[in-house]
């Protein structure tokens, strides 16, 4: 048998004929696509494709939210032997246009909410001879476009297309799928860009066959459970776990309803979790970062019996719980029950609802998890089982699981990946040194596409250098400590990565909300920050403040308050402490390309459109840089 994608759906289609693959929310509520119909429906659908010249080979691109025509048209894509190249709906028009001529897309297929940036890249489109196939029923939103490109094909006018000629071109289509080979390209994901320019990653059929039977095989999923999906599905972690590892299991997967938008998606999430009742669900640390917030200030407004328990609780359960590995002494673990299982049933109970009657687990990936989140979680009896991959890896490299996790590490490395940690000196390091993680296994990348140089830098002797520090401690578990490309470098040369204190710097405080370090041959380390401008309003509102000067007291204390969180205490070496801070007004967003499509901070684009702040931070004036800081607290404290 083929290790191909396509095999693994057919054998779902015999094991697990009857259970909904994909259900999504319609008017009339949760509609449901089984197993069996999903693989019909892309029978269908690629013989229509074959009919338009599609051939084996073509690259065809997908803009859209998750949902039941996706994965049908993906499918149909690689049965009729094509690449498919998923992309974000949150691209900015150019951005997309890049990775279509980069790929050399011949088809675009498009959900209603990216209509509006298929018109502003119309005339493009025509000269490139892109065609598009549009995933929703037709509608006023799709009139300009119509009017604007003339080659648009319909989904459902696919699907039925290929319904009526089945007969006819089952031969055809039979054909081609004996002809998908395991090495073949099944897509071209292109790299979120945070360090640079977008590379587009060729992953084989036989690179996500790999991942998804290691990763199931590791992290031991039953049948038939639940999965919630806020991800975009162009997340390679969501298009291998919530895509493809769901065949093997007959996973029953939801996405979060995106009818009328980003704005209505947002507040669609709390209402789908209710009504679907999830297993567990995926996560990015940004995603899970948002949900402690929203708990933490519902506690904090409810105040008095709750708010003590909920405070005395989650210390005790992170006192009894420990590492999650290395169990804190019994006398200890015995002091501190009482008072957790108390505060479990009257308070962390009640929270667990928000995500569902059965809600058993959260699986994370897309950054490091910083500790704090982990024993926030874990705690509240919704626990984020924390992994690490790249999408050059398919992208599963190690997972934390239920029967084995450490709190602080990325988890243990999945049978079937070699994995070595290379120091700057070229040598293996021993255990608990840090240096480059490397792996090796069925999961790396073919390569990038149309760069052979960038393919040849990443990949030698089969071995992937996956350009992040780590470390594997004496139990096995890694710890990523973050991108080489990212590290900060002191006067002296010496290196360090930022990551873990811009974590510790947004996860203790409370005012904090996102921060990016600096430091490049530089004697002292600064810091761009965001405010959590709702958290410092009710801040100010509570002690009275009126005064900027007073107010920027509190955001410093906040700021460093890590240095004196157990968890942080003694971890980062002075130099590396930010020795002054710039508060930038506008949060760092989608909306000024400043975060991408997996929630994690452009780094490079921040540092380079603040680059006079920057700079004026190591000026003898900026050093303080109390009177740029107080401008945008006095206008914080106008606002109503």
């Amino acid at each position: 048998m083929k290790r191909t994608v396509l095999e693994m759906l057919n054998a779902a289609s015999i094991n697990f004929k009857d259970t909904a693959y994909v259900s999504e929310k319609t008017d009339a509520g949760w509609q449901g696509t089984t197993y069996q119909e999903v693989n019909k429906l892309s029978d269908y659908m690629a013989i229509s494709l074959i009919k338009t010249g599609v051939k084996h080979g073509d690259n065809i691109a997908i803009i859209s939210e998750g949902r039941t025509a996706w994965i049908v048209t993906e499918y149909a894509i690689l049965k009729t032997g094509a690449v498919c190249v998923p992309l974000s709906v949150k691209l900015q028009p150019d951005e997309i246009l890049f990775r279509l001529q980069h790929s050399q897309t011949k088809f675009v297929a498009v959900s209603q909410n990216s209509v509006s940036k298929a018109l502003a890249m119309a005339q493009a489109l025509r000269d490139l001879d892109i065609k598009i196939i549009y995933l929703d029923k037709p509608d006023e939103t799709m009139q300009p476009l119509n009017i604007a490109i003339s080659q648009i094909y319909l989904y459902d006018s696919l699907i039925n297309g290929g319904k009526e000629d089945y007969n006819t071109y089952r031969e055809e289509l039979n054909k081609r799928i004996k002809q998908v080979d395991e090495n073949d390209t099944a897509t071209i994901s292109y790299t979120s860009g945070t360090t640079g320019n977008p590379k587009g990653i060729m992953l084989s059929h036989l690179n996500y066959w790999a991942n998804s039977h290691d990763a199931l095989r590791f992290f031991k999923l039953q049948n038939n459970m639940k999965l919630f999906i806020i991800l975009p599905l162009d997340h390679s972690f969501a298009h291998t776990i919530g895509f493809y590892v769901a065949t093997l299991c007959g996973l029953r997967l939801s996405f979060v309803d995106a009818r009328g938008g980003a704005i209505n998606q947002l507040k669609n999430i709390p209402i789908n979790i209710k009504e679907v009742n999830p297993d567990f669900m995926l996560s990015v640390p940004a995603l899970t970062g948002n949900f402690m917030r929203k708990i933490q200030d519902g506690i904090n407004k409810q105040g008095g019996v709750a708010k003590f328990l909920f405070t005395r609780g989650m210390s005790a359960g992170i006192a009894y719980y420990g590492n999650g590995y290395d169990k804190p002494a019994l006398l200890k673990r015995l002091w501190k029950y009482p008072i957790y299982k108390l505060a479990d049933k009257i308070v962390f109970s009640k929270i667990r609802k928000i995500f569902g009657n059965n809600f058993q687990f959260f699986i994370g990936g897309g950054a490091a998890l910083d500790i704090k989140q982990q024993q926030f979680f874990y705690t509240l009896g919704a626990p984020v089982y924390q992994g690490y991959g790249l999408t050059e890896s398919s992208p599963v490299i190690s997972v934390n699981c239920r029967d084995k996790h450490k709190f602080g590490s990325s988890g243990l490395i999945l049978t079937g990946i070699d994995a070595k940690i290379i120091a700057n000196d070229g040598k293996e390091s021993p255990i608990g040194q840090k240096g480059i993680l490397h792996v090796k296994a069925l999961s790396v990348m073919k390569g990038y596409y149309k760069n052979e140089q960038a393919t040849a830098e990443t990949i030698k002797n089969d071995w992937l250098n996956t350009g992040d520090m780590a470390y594997i401690d004496k139990d096995n578990f890694l710890y990523v400590i973050g991108r080489e490309k990212a590290l900060l470098i002191s006067s002296d040369g010496e290196k360090y990565s930022p990551e873990g204190i811009e974590e510790a710097i947004t996860n203790s405080g409370g005012l904090i909300y996102q921060c990016v370090l600096y430091n490049d041959h530089c004697k002292y380390t600064t810091a761009l920050i965001t405010l959590d401008k709702n958290r410092v309003k009710e801040y100010a509102k509570q002690h009275k403040i009126t005064d900027p000067e007073k107010l920027l007291e509190a955001v410093k204390k906040s700021f460093y308050s890590f240095t004196d969180d157990a968890n942080y205490k003694n971890k980062f070496p002075k130099q590396w402490i930010p020795s002054v801070f710039n508060i930038i007004e506008e949060p760092f967003s989608e909306k000024n390309q400043m975060v991408n499509s997996t929630m994690k901070i452009v780094r490079f684009k921040v540092l380079e459109t603040y680059k006079n702040i920057i700079e004026r931070m190591y000026t003898a004036e900026g050093k303080t840089n109390c009177k740029e800081n107080k401008e945008v607290l006095e206008k914080l404290l106008a606002e109503k």
